[in-house]
């Protein structure tokens, strides 16, 4: 029976209406959901800063002076930026050690030993910690480490005047703001990574010498150095630029060792010739290290070992042990380095006392011998190996260290006391009162060692009481963000279940209509908002941040909306339960091999050797998988095995890339040649059956387009200032203006340029791979920039094979049972299948290979410097208010 053509007509009029509008609203609700899912990440990526980055620092703490009498007038501390231990220890290839003077003070003179740094180990956080004995204020990341966001407390404050020198980032941290301080800093201009920077040590020392000759002049400069508790701070930052321009193997960074060593010589010869008393204590370290492909910022031991040397006034001399032989006593520093670590032989301090230190311990120890009092947020330890008192000033100063820490203690107990409804104390601390009497007890009446036992306890059980209120909101904000992210999840498959699948369509065919009652749904948003409100109120009582209101309010309202589906839930169950044993079977198989590959990619964030073995493996499977099932191409099989083993060679090299200007040149020219490959495969495929649909050709002939060799030109230019900004680096030579401009104009013009190529699949691919190759070489070391031909081929590789699969008439369906394969949405889309899971997993694992690839992006000293040489080579990280030009007094 032939139907009405009109009615027919109206009626595929109303379906196609209906479909539209169907589909309208599911944009528009995607819409929706794209929005919210940019808040709430944003919103949770802010729980790092409540979680992990909140501030240590707290007010209202009375500082408290020790009871003893000041073993030194002054104090001289020298910081070496970016001086590696082993470095500074062990000696030349000659035989000869690099800092002999230092030498000689650890073998006549004072004590010596490693200083642990704890990550960040940058210049700002490690000179927090040698300064003001606490580890980086973590907030200070929301200011790029640039300025004090709570102020703290130092032993530059405690003392009589500071006088500093050195770089512009360092020294107006502790300086700007201290008006009992005279201070200099260099422009800066000056931190030219082009160039040596030794002199930039010797600069702090000349300001120091010039100092002390006009006070000759100056009664009134003669009186503020004459003064008691005067500290001098001189920042050599020379290592630091040296190691970063030319690694810390290189002949330029070893002699600025030694470079260091002669100053510091000559500033303990200025001094003692000053001032003639022999009441100056002296301490020299460096606030990091420096890895060997001249970065640092992570917890690698080459950039938290520190040299400490401490000589002079109230520093013990040094100690010859008859045995090295030491016993694991099980205590860890902050490096998670073993206590009493053996002594490298290549050092040839065999036999010489090591006493080791964590780098806030130095703070305690320099307003130690000052007879300051301790820096109020400091968690550092009075390290008593090198402090030079008797048995009862030995006890005086551990009391005044523990109370000092116990303070803060009690400050944060007291702060978060008053802001919980159902308080939980730190229960070993209950009788801290008890304890400080017993101690005051047993020094009155001679028992110094009990007391000494006592005092160590209980700074102890204090660092741990300070941990764990620094800690006391984990548990609910982890579980709250937890909850949150799980819930976002949720809602994402119950979307995608409800709209891309055949559930609904199969719910409705067997007569389980999905059903939604407004008012359950309004029932459900009602419980909800009380939820919100009462947990809301609870965190409002508490004086809880407002970003805590938010976490919860965000957590709740996604489960509600989970709740809202219970109808599709009930759905899914019933699905699920009416699917035979196979069907369970197959689900349960793809769950657990997404659980795995899920496993794997946690797995290669210490190992990225796994990703070897994974690209070698998939780069077989993915050829079979082709071969198989898309027939009349041999090509893409090949291509899809070649391109995955050549990814694979990568995660085998160094994740520290060595300099080699010859292959970034060579990776240029493969570009090059990959683009031409490209372009000759893209005329020659348009006449193939098999390849002309999956490329989306043009109707038109093609022509060798003008933008296509426009970015080869560009390619090939990037590669020549590649060899000629090199060429002058090498040569110690600045980079030219000239240069700059050429690098940036590069960059500039060839990540646009793609924005205008044809639209066809492998034109635009083509345009895409030639516009982003410029800045990518021109940021190349060595090897990775040969990753980037091979990742991009691999990426091809991935989308042909996915093109292919898309317009294949019969594309092999894996459902969870066999019915319904050929589901159609309303407007001409097919339904989702299980198989189509394996695209957002080979995306995440490429998308991890792009950062991981060539190194370890998750590490904060992942980044190589090196790698903007090409485009600026001054640093100037942060922005000073304060002319570096004038004294402060």
């Amino acid at each position: 029976m032939r139907g009405d053509g009109i009615l027919d007509s109206l009626h595929g009029d109303q379906i196609n209406a209906a479909g539209t509008h169907k589909r309208d609203r599911l944009k528009s609700r995607e819409r929706w959901l794209v929005v919210l899912g940019v808040v709430l990440h944003s919103v949770y990526l802010l729980s790092i800063f409540d979680i992990y980055f909140k501030t240590p620092i707290v007010h209202g703490m009375e500082p408290v002076k020790p009871r003893f009498v000041a073993p030194a007038k002054r104090l001289v501390l020298l910081v070496a930026d970016g001086l590696r231990a082993d470095k500074f220890f062990e000696p030349d290839l000659q035989g000869k050690f690099r800092a002999p003077f230092l030498r000689s003070i650890m073998k006549t003179k004072g004590r010596w030993g490693v200083s642990h740094a704890r990550p960040p180990t940058e210049s700002r956080p490690g000179h927090v910690s040698i300064i003001a004995g606490f580890y980086e204020d973590p907030s200070a990341v929301t200011k790029g480490w640039k300025a004090n966001p709570v102020e703290f407390d130092t032993v530059f404050n405690r003392s009589q005047h500071t006088i500093s020198f050195g770089s512009p980032d360092i020294v107006p941290i502790f300086c700007s703001a201290l008006s009992h301080s005279t201070w200099n800093t260099y422009p800066h201009e000056f931190e030219d990574f082009a160039s040596d920077a030794s002199f930039l040590d010797h600069w702090s020392f000349d300001q120091f010498q010039s100092l002390l000759n006009k006070s000759h002049e100056d009664p009134r400069l003669k009186e503020l150095l004459l003064q008691d508790n005067l500290v001098v701070f001189l920042h050599l930052l020379g290592c630091d630029t040296n190691g970063h321009a030319h690694k810390p193997y290189s002949s330029i960074y070893l002699n600025n060792v030694k470079v260091v060593d002669h100053i510091t010589k000559s500033v303990y010869d200025l001094v003692e010739g000053y001032f003639k008393d022999n009441r100056t204590a002296y301490i020299f370290t460096a606030d990091h290290g420096m890895s060997d492909k001249g970065s640092h910022g992570d917890g690698h031991p080459t950039n938290t070992d520190t040299p400490l040397v401490a000589w002079g006034a109230g520093i013990r001399n040094p100690n010859w042990l008859s045995h090295a032989s030491q016993v694991d006593d099980g205590f860890r520093f902050v490096d998670d380095h073993v206590h009493d670590m053996p002594t490298p032989v290549q050092w040839g301090l065999g036999g010489l006392e090591r006493i080791d230190v964590n780098q806030a311990d130095i703070a305690p120890l320099m307003a130690a011998v000052l007879g300051l009092p301790c820096p109020v947020n400091s968690v550092g330890s009075l390290p008593l190996g090198y402090i030079n008192l008797n048995k009862a000033e030995e006890v005086e100063a551990v009391l005044a260290n523990t109370k000092q820490v116990l303070n803060q203690f009690l400050r944060k107990s007291q702060l978060k006391q008053s802001n919980s409804l159902q308080f939980k104390p730190f229960k070993p601390l209950a009788n801290y009162s008890y304890i400080l009497v017993q101690i005051e007890d047993l020094m009155a009446s001679g028992n110094f060692q009990p007391a000494m036992d006592l005092s160590l306890n209980l700074r102890r059980l204090a660092l741990e009481g300070l941990h764990y209120f620094q800690t006391y909101d984990w548990l609910m904000l982890m579980t709250t963000v937890t909850l949150g992210y799980i819930g976002w999840m949720f809602n994402l498959v119950l979307h995608v279940l409800k709209f891309y699948t055949s559930l609904i369509d199969n719910a409705h065919k067997t007569r389980n209509t999905v059903v939604y009652s407004g008012r359950s749904t309004r029932k459900v948003d009602l419980c909800g908002f009380l939820v919100m409100g009462m947990l809301s109120g609870v965190l409002f009582f508490q004086n809880s941040p407002f970003l805590y209101h938010i976490y919860v309010a965000m957590t709740v309202f996604l489960w509600t909306q989970i709740l809202k589906d219970t109808e599709i839930l009930k759905v899914i169950w019933r699905y699920l339960s009416s699917c035979k044993f196979s069907s369970h079977v197959k689900l349960f198989a793809i769950c657990v091999s997404t659980i795995l590959i899920l496993e794997f990619l946690v797995m290669s964030f210490s190992d990225r050797r796994l990703y070897t073995w994974c690209f070698l493996l998939v780069g077989v499977a993915a050829a079979l998988f082709a071969s198989n099932n898309i027939p009349g191409s041999s090509v893409l099989p090949i291509f899809t095995l070649v391109t995955c083993w050549f990814l694979s060679i990568f995660t085998l090299m160094p994740a520290e890339i060595p300099d080699s200007t010859q292959l970034v040149l060579a990776s240029g020219a493969t570009i090059i040649v990959v683009g031409m490959a490209g372009r000759w495969f893209d005329f020659r495929s348009r006449g193939s059956k098999c390849w002309f649909p999956i490329l989306n050709h043009d109707i038109k002939a093609p022509q060798l387009s003008k933008l296509f060799l426009f970015q080869v030109l560009l390619v090939g230019l990037s590669s020549g200032m590649v060899w000629l900004c090199t060429s002058h680096r090498t040569q110690k030579q600045e980079l030219l203006t000239l240069h700059q401009l050429i690098n940036w104009f590069l960059v500039g013009v060839s990540v646009v340029l793609p924005f205008f190529s044809p639209t066809s699949l492998m034109s635009r691919l083509l345009s895409i791979f030639l516009g982003f190759a410029p800045p990518f070489l021109l940021l190349s070391i060595g090897y990775e920039a040969l990753f980037y031909s091979a990742f991009s081929l691999t990426l091809t590789a991935w989308l042909f094979l996915e093109c292919a699969l898309l317009n294949l008439n019969n594309v092999q369906s894996f459902t969870m049972n066999d019915a319904d394969t050929k589901g159609m949405l309303n407007y001409g889309e097919r339904y989702l299948q299980l198989f189509d899971l394996r695209v957002p997993l080979i995306f995440i694992v490429l998308f991890n290979v792009a950062f991981f690839g060539t190194g370890n992006f998750a590490s904060i000293a992942s980044f190589e410097i090196s790698s903007v040489y090409r485009f600026i080579t001054v640093f100037s990280f942060f922005v000073s208010d304060v002319s570096a030009e004038t004294y402060q007094a």
